[in-house]
């Protein structure tokens, strides 16, 4: 199985759940573990996905939630587990 962290920031408003799980169902990404919280206005959510199944090429989808993000005002980013988990290692 291959993973990757997807991490959604920014103002909340209506709709990023959907617009964000949307995008990763029609590209045949499940996720295997949300998380979100909404802090004094603020979104935060954090999904493990598995990509799997993916398409395309992993870039592609990378650079096409960062355009989702700038569309609905927040910023996604999408890295894979094992790049995750090395950047964040104490």
């Amino acid at each position: 199985m291959k993973k990757c962290i997807v991490t959604v920031l920014g103002k909340d408003t209506v709709g990023i759940i959907a617009k964000v799980c949307t995008y990763l169902a029609e590209n045949e990404i499940n996720i295997l573990d949300i998380s979100q919280t909404i802090v004094q206005g603020y979104f935060n959510m954090m999904m493990i996905v598995d990509v799997t199944g993916l398409k395309k090429d992993f870039t592609a989808v990378c650079d096409e939630l960062e355009q989702l993000g700038q569309e609905i005002g927040v910023n996604i980013r999408c890295q894979r587990e094992e790049i995750f988990e090395k950047m964040h290692r104490l």
